[in-house]
């Protein structure tokens, strides 16, 4: 039971340093190229596992590599979208929860692409995460508001569903270290190359936006992954859904704090109903089995007593 909670605090802190990683990204592009901030954190990133996973490659084929690597196209496509909508927004914990939508999205991406039915659960999410959406872009009452950067946060969104989906269905034969390094530089170089196009250098850089670069990318990266992967180890698949849940919710508040996001009363009861619909979807089945599990113990114990 120690152990359990040690790992739900790691996953709870877990859920803390990926919102602070929203405030790093938003701080560290005011003087870095959104794109190329993209490249060299995710590219440094893949360096610093890389020495975990070296000689695993060796048990690799090319195949598998390219599949990963293919994967993780999707994901650094996913991922300039998200760091190009963060550049062009003021409301970050609006973000933080349309990104959060990428769950919901993964079971209605899966259907057309591997004729997977969406469990009966998700139909009773969706129309309130459906909801929750338009709550936040009918702009309190003044009609249709759904800016610029709520449709880059979309499709960022929807582009992670694909990337999970294809992500569970090509990579399973890989590490975790392995598979993480490969897409990790491709999302990295992808950066690279749409900053080279896309983007100019800036003249000078402070160190105070090196600071968060490095923030960004040693602690709301590789820092983040290390306790994620370490808390998911000892924690229950309940406690563990319900808490990485969190994520937007502490973007939100870390938004407020830092940047003085107003949250009037139609973007909290818009937020609400997307957490609402998040632990619906991934929380209440867990829960549920978890208790059936827990009834048919009790019952074989009260068996066990009465012999």
């Amino acid at each position: 039971m120690q152990a359990e909670r040690r790992a739900d605090l790691i996953l709870l802190a877990t859920t803390v340093l990926a919102a602070a990683g929203w405030i790093f990204s938003k701080e560290a592009i005011a003087g870095l190229p959104p794109f190329g901030f993209i490249g060299l954190r995710f590219f440094i990133a893949s360096l610093c596992l890389l020495p975990f996973c070296w000689r695993s490659f060796r048990h690799v084929s090319r195949s598998d590599i390219a599949k990963a690597m293919g994967v993780g196209c999707l994901l650094g496509t996913a991922l300039l979208m998200w760091i190009y909508a963060i550049s062009a927004s003021d409301t970050l914990g609006e973000g933080a929860f349309i990104m959060s939508l990428s769950m919901l999205f993964v079971p209605l991406v899966g259907w057309p692409l591997f004729k997977q039915a969406p469990p009966r659960i998700f139909w009773l999410a969706l129309p309130i995460a459906v909801m929750g959406l338009l709550m936040l872009s009918l702009g309190g009452g003044n009609g249709w508001q759904f800016s610029l950067s709520q449709s880059y946060f979309m499709a960022a969104a929807v582009m992670i569903a694909v990337h999970f989906n294809f992500n569970s269905k090509y990579a399973r034969r890989l590490s975790t270290l392995v598979l993480t390094s490969l897409q990790l530089f491709v999302t990295g170089c992808l950066g690279l190359l749409a900053s080279l196009f896309f983007e100019s250098a800036p003249v000078s850089v402070s160190a105070e936006i090196w600071g968060w670069f490095l923030l960004s990318t040693l602690v709301a990266t590789s820092l983040r992954y290390v306790m994620m992967t370490a808390g998911q180890k000892d924690s229950s698949p309940v406690n563990a859904a319900i808490i990485m849940i969190l994520e937007p919710v502490w973007t939100v508040v870390l938004s407020v704090v830092w940047y003085a996001e107003a949250m009037p009363d139609y973007k909290l009861m818009g937020c609400a109903l997307i957490l609402t619909a998040l632990f619906t979807y991934r929380g209440a089945p867990l829960i549920w089995r978890y208790l059936k599990q827990r009834r048919v113990v009790q019952q074989q114990e009260r068996e066990t007593q009465q012999a």
